[in-house]
């Protein structure tokens, strides 16, 4: 008799949610007859277990089902062909453990290559099913690619499972599999399937007729050749998928990699805890990984049973890789949060996700505080030296500092609540430095770019801030001035929301200079110019005027004055005279829509249609 499937020494059973275990095994045979076993724990039978049948050998092969024993162990378990009360075959499986099973799937960092002095002792309950297709207690490296038995890893099948001289090989299945030991007295087992530099078409459900040829193929028999059940998957891969064109797919293509596992292995609801990838250590366009960093955020929103574990803040030990301490806590992470795939909220918190971002004026200095919070926040959020890793976009003020208050990061920046628009990312770019942590030590997700909302959402353009432009002209007074019908106008694309000209009209003394831009509406609606100014200033709406103000002066505050009005669909042109005594400096300058409801504003505002700014 020779095992092929199911049942092999040193390895670990699936148990079901009932504790016992539930899995078939074949072989290879000489004689038919009636399967029987004999199950043992420390020398002694266990009731029940002394040469029970299984199975049955048809003289070729043979098959069986060894269900009901309990979860732990280890257990001693012999089996024989029995034909007329005569024992024709024998073989027997040698300190197998009852627990729970898990795929390690990914590309290297799953893998493994962290430093190996970094590597964890290891422990007798936790065990691994190595590229040689032997079980073993699980110390790195578990992903024995150069001995792998599946063609698609390159290994040589007759290597011995003795690594070649390295120092690298630490992944985080290993510390995944004790935690979960230490926090659950379960035994474990790992399937090591991950390979370095593999994008999700590689990964492709639809190799799996290739069987270990391609990945998911070798995935699914070195499953199968252990029972065909698992108690879920621990994933780690992104960084292969960066690509613009991959980008663009890479949400689908996780949704079906799911799907076709849970098919595959026969269970709907199969736990998934995918790791948000990290860093890379180098200069560079960015948009790729911000993209693939953000859409594992969201994953848990378009595949159930999913969880996104940050990594955003851990040591690397190469440019690229993960160190082998971060490795550690990475796979600790994975467990909290699989655990709570699994058993609920009695088994903790499940990762920090994000809540929402408000723009709250300060209560002592009226300026903006943007308050970023989060949910599933195991005590106050924390940080080692200044809380660095939040970063807006769009704003030209910096935030002064961040505040950590319970589950909230608060941004102060020095401006008004209603210049405070733009986006908040963490984490972003290739190589963000990141320190905020709940009291477990588990990240913030990297996030972003996310819309900075006011407390009261309002259908505001952004600034603007191409326009066409006049000379520095000779002053006058405005409240003579006509629509000037000869007007010469270049024009300027503004570095900031504050259209500047102080360089100019500083030396000019009395001087005037005007900004026009124009802006279709898609159908009718009522607007607000919101003006601000510094200086005696006058507007005309299409050749009519609609506001002057001949006492305008410091500051120039962005909606210094709203002015209504009415626009019918189509094309429009504002203009905008700027009288200077040698103190004025600039414009601010947006519109708003007007007359859409509350509810509409709070629930759909992205659904609004705003006037477009031609320029």
């Amino acid at each position: 008799m020779q095992i092929t499937e199911g049942l092999f020494s040193h390895m670990v059973l699936q148990r079901t949610k009932s504790d016992r275990s539930r899995t078939r095994f074949a072989g290879t045979c000489r004689s038919a007859g009636a399967v029987e076993t004999r199950v043992g724990v420390k020398g002694r039978t266990l009731p029940g277990w002394n040469w029970k049948r299984v199975g049955t050998a048809t003289g070729r092969t043979f098959a069986g089902r060894l269900d009901g024993l309990k979860t732990g162990g280890p257990y001693e378990i012999a089996l024989r062909i029995n034909f007329c009360g005569k024992a024709l075959e024998e073989t027997a499986a040698a300190d197998v453990l009852v627990g729970d099973v898990w795929i390690l799937a990914g590309q290297s960092n799953m893998e493994g290559v962290g430093w190996l002095k970094d590597k964890l002792p290891s422990m007798k309950p936790v065990r691994a099913f190595y590229m040689t297709d032997e079980w073993d207690v699980a110390i790195d490296p578990v992903h024995t690619l150069w001995c792998a038995q599946d063609p698609v890893h390159g290994g040589n099948p007759a290597a011995s499972r003795s690594q070649p001289k390295r120092y690298t090989g630490v992944g985080p299945g290993v510390a995944f599999g004790q935690a979960l030991y230490k926090q659950t007295g379960v035994p474990q087992g790992l399937l090591a399937c991950g390979h370095g530099g593999t994008s999700m078409s590689q990964w492709d459900p639809a190799k799996k007729n290739q069987g270990g040829r391609s990945l998911y193929g070798a995935m699914c028999r070195r499953v199968q050749k252990n029972g065909g059940a698992v108690a879920g998957v621990f994933w780690y891969q992104g960084c292969s998928d960066t690509s613009p064109e991959a980008v663009a797919c890479y949400t689908a293509r996780m949704a079906k990699f799911v799907r076709a596992m849970r098919r595959d292995f026969k269970n709907p609801r199969l736990p998934v805890v995918t790791v948000q990838i990290s860093r890379l250590a180098q200069a560079g366009a960015s948009e790729g990984w911000d993209s693939i960093r953000e859409q594992q955020r969201l994953l848990p929103a378009v595949i159930p049973n999913l969880a996104t574990v940050p990594a955003i803040d851990l040591p690397l030990g190469d440019g690229i890789h993960l160190s082998g301490k971060g490795q550690h806590v990475l796979g600790r992470r994975a467990a909290q949060a699989m655990r709570v795939l699994r058993e609920g909220r009695k088994a903790g918190l499940p990762p920090i996700e994000m809540r929402d971002v408000q723009v709250k004026p300060n209560p002592i200095s009226n300026q903006a505080d943007i308050v970023v919070r989060f949910k599933h926040v195991a005590g106050p959020l924390t940080s080692a030296g200044l809380p660095t890793g939040i970063t807006l976009e769009g704003m030209t003020q910096h935030p002064l500092r961040t505040d950590l208050v319970g589950n909230q990061a608060i941004l102060h920046v020095d401006c008004a609540v209603e210049l405070a628009t733009g986006s908040v990312y963490y984490g972003r770019g290739l190589d963000p430095y990141c320190n905020i942590t709940d009291q477990a030590g588990r990240s913030l997700p990297a996030f972003g770019p996310l819309p900075i909302l006011a407390s009261k959402p309002r259908a505001v353009t952004s600034f603007i801030t191409n326009l066409r432009i006049s000379e520095v002209l000779p002053g006058s007074d405005l409240r003579k001035t006509g629509y000037p019908s000869n007007l010469k106008l270049h024009s300027r694309q503004f570095p900031a929301i504050f259209c500047d000209r102080h360089l100019e009209l500083g030396p000019a003394g009395e001087a005037l200079v005007y900004y026009a831009f124009r802006f279709r509406c898609a159908i009718p609606m009522k607007l607000n110019f919101l003006l601000g100014y510094d200086g005696p200033v006058k507007a005309w709406l299409d050749h009519k005027p609609i506001f002057c103000d001949l006492k305008g002066t410091n500051p120039a505050k962005p909606e210094k004055e709203v002015i209504p009005f009415a626009a019918k669909a189509g094309e429009h042109e504002m203009l905008v005279a700027l009288g200077s005594h040698g103190a004025a400096w600039g414009v601010f300058l947006r519109l708003e829509r007007t007359g859409v409801s509350a509810r509409t504003l709070r629930k759909k505002l992205h659904t609004v249609i705003k006037p477009e700014i031609l320029g």
